[in-house]
């Protein structure tokens, strides 16, 4: 779910040390290592087939390791120089969700001022920052839900009064069981509400 989860100690208004009054959650967005492989070898991949059309037409080879010169440009050639097109739209399109940091943000739940924030980055225009903001009064429930299969999710949700439930888990790749398990009782602890869904 995070990168990183700070919890910061203060003093209560009486001068004592209280324990622990703000939980802070780092959530990773689009800038994974996964997405960092995959962006450069679409790049690289798309580079490849449009340098190959290239090479087909103009009869000069552009390439290291072939001799696309020998490919007829209508329709080898051509088609190639298509897929390479398409290849890279779609490189720039990983450079830029990675550039941008989509789904990245955090979750800051303040006991001392009783708020809950949720901030992720979104794509960029009007609605480039995504903030949820609530009172922590207004929790119910942290809710897990564990679903097997093809298309495993493994995710935390806050349940608040009044609003359908808020996602906190980061999206793509799922959370182990034992580290979904840790956070949600964490938080669960941490917010003084009840664990839902294990």
């Amino acid at each position: 779910m995070t990168a990183s989860t700070t919890i910061n100690t203060g003093e209560s208004p009486n001068g004592d040390k209280s324990t622990s009054s703000v939980l802070h959650q780092k959530v990773l967005g689009s800038r994974r290592f996964s997405n960092y492989w995959w962006a450069t070898v679409v790049f690289l991949g798309a580079t490849g087939f449009l340098l190959a059309g290239i090479s087909s037409y103009l009869k000069i080879n552009l390439l290291i390791v072939s001799d696309p010169t020998q490919l007829v440009f209508v329709p080898q050639g051509l088609v190639m120089g298509l897929y390479g097109a398409a290849g890279l739209l779609l490189a720039l399109y990983l450079w830029l969700t990675i550039l941008w940091d989509l789904g990245g943000g955090y979750n800051e739940f303040n006991r001392e001022n009783g708020t809950v924030t949720i901030f992720r980055w979104g794509y960029p225009g009007k609605n480039r920052r995504i903030e949820i903001d609530c009172s922590t009064e207004d929790v119910q429930s942290v809710q897990v839900e564990v679903r097997e299969g093809l298309n495993p999710r493994r995710a935390l949700y806050l349940r608040v009064k009044g609003r359908r439930d808020i996602l906190l888990t980061r999206v793509g790749q799922p959370l182990s069981l034992q580290e979904l398990e840790v956070q949600g009782a964490k938080l669960a602890r941490f917010l003084g509400v009840p664990l839902e869904g294990l």
